[in-house]
């Protein structure tokens, strides 16, 4: 069992960073695939970005704005968004899933954060 606890999320303007952390129990977090997925009232929860011993994985459009990184040492996983634009306004979540697959559907991942809003302001 995994449990995940998002943070960082916040109010910016449009062109502003923003980083967010996912802090994460259990001891075999190092083997886990981690990611982020966002979701917007009424639409699907969309795949952002992945990470896991075989490298990073980006939504399409995402990459060069959003960075995905781990800390094995401190359980945590971060997302780095630069350049933010009002259409990344969303609450992001913070996911991991036991098999190293890239999984871009919101099925396929097994634990859940409770999600951090972002709203980025025009």
């Amino acid at each position: 069992q995994v449990q995940l606890v998002e943070s960082g999320g916040g109010l910016v303007q449009a062109g502003d960073s923003l980083r967010l952390s996912c802090a994460a129990s259990g001891r075999t977090f190092s083997s886990y695939t981690m990611g982020w997925l966002r979701q917007t009232p009424g639409k699907e929860r969309e795949f952002v970005a992945s990470i896991n011993w075989g490298g990073t994985y980006y939504g399409d459009s995402l990459k060069g704005r959003f960075t995905i990184s781990r800390d094995n040492a401190k359980n945590t996983v971060y997302l780095q968004m630069n350049n933010l634009k009002p259409e990344d306004t969303a609450v992001y979540y913070c996911a991991a899933k036991r098999t190293p697959a890239i999984a871009t559907m919101s099925a396929l991942w097994d634990y859940w954060g409770q999600g951090t809003q972002v709203t980025v302001s025009s």
